[in-house]
């Protein structure tokens, strides 16, 4: 489930940052993308792994998100709040639970109030919060739909009960957004790249991430029978020669970044 793990860790004008599991979803960033609006971004675990592998020592910020539609985090953090991102512990007789029974359990006990008044009282959520429309959504009070997943942790029934909701339908699209910021100095300018990529769906099948991840691997995969990629081994795509022809032949099916080049703005001004 999102953020699972340990605490996130990056780099941030010099200094080592860290942000615990506990509070990864109210510690967000915002970006722009042009032509799609504003996203929100929250750390992705080790931002730190590929430093070196990359080439990047020296550098003095180092940032890896993940972005997602404003309100997403607020909302997720309703599930880190409550413990139901767990994975640590089973819950029992969790097959015959249904959603009502799963939210309930972690509730206190009241004679007289519904899940849902004690689901809004415990962490303050107005009826009228855009955020309560989205749980409901998720129809994750629903009495008739069962678990039905044996000895499930709480982050597996929340996943069951997730996919259930998030399922694409025949009508609708998925959307890959990448963002990458380069800040650098050239010639005592202070400058930065914009990198941005997006990728839209064709329906349930086509998804655009069966396309961002499959076709890199498919293209990759004709480059070596076709003798393009000479260099043996278990290679991650960090040469010219692996990911240059991969990105080319990407763009002929419309996933491709867009750079735009500008005055360094700082690590991130809509932050400031």
């Amino acid at each position: 489930v999102a953020g699972q793990g340990g605490a996130a860790k990056f780099l941030q004008e010099g200094t080592y940052k860290y942000i615990p599991y506990n509070r990864l979803f109210r510690r967000t960033e915002f970006l722009e993308i042009d032509g799609y609006g504003r996203f929100e971004v929250y750390a992705n675990r080790d931002s730190l792994k590929y430093q070196s592998v990359y080439g990047l020592d020296d550098i003095k910020t180092l940032y890896r998100g993940t972005m997602r539609r404003v309100g997403f985090s607020k909302a997720w953090n309703i599930f880190v709040s409550l413990g139901m991102t767990e994975d640590s512990y089973t819950i029992d007789d969790s097959e015959n639970m249904s959603y009502r029974d799963f939210i309930n359990s972690f509730l206190p006990y009241s004679p007289s109030d519904s899940v849902e008044l004690k689901l809004r009282h415990q962490l303050k959520i107005d009826q009228d919060d855009i955020i309560w429309d989205k749980l409901v959504d998720l129809d994750i009070f629903s009495a008739t739909k069962m678990v039905g997943l044996k000895k499930a942790t709480p982050a597996q029934i929340l996943q069951k009960i997730l996919m259930d909701s998030w399922t694409l339908q025949e009508d609708e699209k998925d959307m890959i957004v990448m963002y990458h910021k380069f800040g650098y100095i050239l010639d005592g300018k202070k400058l930065q790249i914009d990198a941005t990529m997006v990728a839209i769906g064709e329906d349930r099948t086509y998804t655009a991430m069966a396309k961002t991840v499959g076709l890199p691997v498919a293209i990759a995969t004709l480059q070596i029978l076709n003798g393009k990629i000479k260099t043996p081994g278990v290679q991650i795509p960090i040469t010219k020669e692996v990911y240059e022809p991969i990105l080319k032949e990407l763009e002929e099916y419309g996933i491709e970044f867009k750079e735009k080049k500008a005055p360094y703005l700082g690590y991130n001004p809509l932050n400031n």
